[in-house]
């Protein structure tokens, strides 16, 4: 313990953020070891949105990428959101530092360097504001070249999955019932902590099926939702969230390859498999779309061009032939919060609450009995008022 202490005391008096390092070559599990404080050590050429929101949301001291988190290719979002929540960003420092340092060990990084102690580790670049804003101008300049790739892509895309887009051949059999109903699809990804707030009375009235997609299983668990079916890779969740749903559909290359397949084997669960070379997105939504949605509601999920163009080309691809594919039915959660929102006004609702009270307290009044009823309607009020609280909340 006196150790510790004196090397934190260390640290200190060297310039620089400090931090215990965590690592690893696949984001979605470095994301559930990580803790406030530490020093995230990535290998994400092109770093999207999703995987830095994640990071913010850990509260990382500072992020070391292996790969150039703008290749410039195309306009990533992902430097930005870590700029942006004052994050420090060392970029290309090669994929030689997974060697050279340990899960565990705490590290130091001064400006462009990352020290162990006193001792050098490795150089990058460090990224900031004015770094970012020119290296995105420069990916917008080259974006229709991009667009031509993306098309490619599509072709290819569409070469390989035609069967399952066109007549939904390879679509796994579940349990879980689409049929007429209305499903939630929930992303770890873009904006879902205010999305699926915002869908809380929709989700207690319409009672839709709800799907968790990798780290969206965890959402609707902390959500406080029990997911009836959640599909994706299976390193992606938690041992919790795959243990309590429903059922448990498998993502998996289109060769039939699986990330995660011992776990699941360790945990005694028997998922169902679905090969695909789209998204785990995009599988969920030709899974529900296949059993017969009525509505698809999607929480997290891509729906911009910016959004759809941060995701990569080959992402890309199959996300908008999969939309394509689900077409009206498919309504992205920001919509339909405000639909639902404006089905019932506020003010129609409490002016029929008072107008309830104001009947009853003039019959009361009226009646000769009207003073020992008071209580009564004293503790109805009580309730409306927590009614109408929970309904605004």
């Amino acid at each position: 313990m006196k150790m510790a202490t004196m090397r934190r005391t260390r640290d200190l008096t060297l310039p620089g953020i400090s931090g215990t390092a965590r690592l690893d070559r696949r984001v979605s599990r470095l994301i559930a070891r990580l803790h406030e404080g530490d020093v995230a050590i990535i290998d994400v050429g092109d770093l999207d949105r999703a995987t830095a929101d994640s990071l913010v949301a850990a509260k990382v001291a500072a992020v070391v990428n292996c790969q150039p988190s703008i290749s410039g290719r195309y306009p990533n979002l992902g430097p930005e959101v870590l700029i942006a929540a004052g994050i420090p960003l060392l970029d290309d420092v090669g994929r030689e530092l997974f060697v050279e340092v340990k899960e565990g060990t705490r590290i130091r990084l001064d400006e462009d360097t990352l020290y162990n102690g006193e001792t050098l580790l490795i150089r990058g670049t460090r990224q900031d504001s004015a770094s970012v804003t020119a290296s995105m101008a420069a990916a917008r300049a080259g974006l229709s070249s991009h667009l031509q790739a993306f098309a490619a892509s599509t072709q290819q895309h569409m070469q390989d999955e035609k069967e399952l887009l066109l007549d939904g051949v390879g679509l796994p059999t579940v349990r879980t019932q689409f049929q007429g109903r209305h499903v939630l699809l929930v992303a770890r990804n873009y904006d879902f902590k205010a999305d699926i707030k915002a869908l809380k009375h929709y989700i207690r009235e319409f009672r839709p099926v709800l799907v968790g997609i990798d780290g969206g299983a965890d959402v609707l668990r902390e959500a406080g939702y029990r997911a009836d079916l959640v599909i994706g890779d299976m390193d992606s969740m938690s041992d919790a969230a795959l243990r309590e749903s429903g059922e448990v559909v498998a993502h998996a290359d289109r060769h039939g390859r699986l990330v995660g397949l011992a776990r699941v084997q360790d945990l005694r669960i028997d998922p169902i498999l679905f090969p695909t070379a789209g998204t785990c997105e995009d599988a969920a939504m030709l899974l529900a779309n296949g059993g017969g949605a009525r509505l698809i509601i999607t929480v997290g999920i891509r729906a911009t061009l910016e959004e759809l163009l941060d995701a990569g080309r080959g992402d890309m691809a199959s996300t908008v032939l999969t939309r394509l594919k689900v077409g009206g039915r498919l309504v992205d959660a920001k919509a339909a919060a405000q639909l639902y929102q404006s089905r019932i006004s506020p003010l129609s609702l409490i002016a029929l609450a008072a107008a309830a009270l104001l009947a009853i307290a003039v019959v009361l009044v009226a009646s000769t009995a009207g003073d020992s009823y008071l209580h009564i309607l004293t503790d109805g009020l009580s309730q409306l008022v927590a009614w109408l609280r929970d309904l605004f909340s």
